[in-house]
């Protein structure tokens, strides 16, 4: 969806459980404050480096050296500070126009005349009001725009078929998962152990494919490691042994290799990814 200056209105219902066992249903609203569009040119990949996030880093780190310095009296060091901090401040206005307003160029103001004046307290002063703009600012935007422009884009991935060497979409790879998953614990289920022997290769294998898409975003092989690394391949050889013994605990063992590799991997993505879907 188009990103507008407005508040979306997201509607959760919730069923809530009461203590007579009956279920009442609570409906809710949210507002979101979604950024302007503006700001993507600030983010990759529209931008080759993160300015918006390095300008905010700059802002936060130029307000800790200003209130140590200004404690100290050390007016060469405030100066150095202050100066980095009043650009960057500054700039937000130029950055994306449509922030304007939440800006306070009068305080700003006050903090440079107050630290040319060595007025010690009146720099702790300004820089207190100043803070409290950015606080309000991050409290209405800093979440939602990370969703935006810092969290993964899955419908940019693609995946690897080992069988058929072609590239495929990250939702469809991921639904190859779910289905040989799915259909290796019904066919266990149903005593079929041959098509469940067959389901439980071609999920592993289509595990391993998912696995070479991961360098997409993470630049080396600790993250994948941890994911599906020899930890995982133990549990797909467990789930192998025991479909061809007594077939005890195949379902906890799949279930912990649910935890393992599923859940870790979408405790961490889905989440973030389901409700950027929702935002764009």
């Amino acid at each position: 969806m188009t990103i507008r200056m407005v508040s979306q209105l997201l509607s959760v219902a919730m069923l809530l459980w009461m203590g007579g066992g009956g279920i009442a249903q609570a409906e809710q609203e949210h507002s979101l404050n979604l950024p302007p569009e503006s700001i993507a040119q600030w983010y990759k990949p529209q931008n080759k480096r993160q300015v918006w996030l390095h300008t905010m880093f700059t802002l936060r780190r130029s307000m800790q050296a200003i209130e140590e310095y200004a404690a100290l009296e050390d007016g060469e060091r405030l100066d150095k500070w202050s100066a980095k901090f009043l650009t960057q401040y500054r700039s937000i206005a130029e950055m994306v126009p449509q922030w304007a307003d939440e800006v306070e160029p009068q305080w700003a103001d006050r903090l440079e005349q107050a630290v040319t004046k060595r007025q010690w307290s009146e720099v702790s002063t300004a820089l207190g009001k100043l803070g409290m703009t950015c606080r309000s600012c991050h409290q209405d935007y800093r979440a939602v725009t990370a969703a935006l422009y810092r969290a993964p884009k899955f419908d940019q991935v693609v995946v690897e078929d080992s069988e058929t060497l072609e590239e495929v979409s990250f939702k469809d790879a991921m639904n190859s998962v779910t289905h040989s998953m799915n259909g290796f614990k019904i066919a266990v289920d149903d005593q079929r152990l041959e098509a469940a022997a067959d389901h439980l290769q071609r999920f592993a294998q289509r595990m391993r494919d998912l696995g070479s898409s991961c360098a997409s975003c993470h630049k080396d092989e600790i993250t994948k490691s941890r994911i599906l690394g020899a930890d995982t391949t133990a549990l797909f050889d467990e789930l192998s042994e025991k479909l061809q013994g007594d077939r005890q605990g195949i379902g906890r063992k799949l279930g912990e290799l649910g935890v393992v590799v599923c859940a870790r991997c979408h405790g961490v993505h889905r989440t973030l990814s389901d409700l950027t879907g929702l935002l764009r």
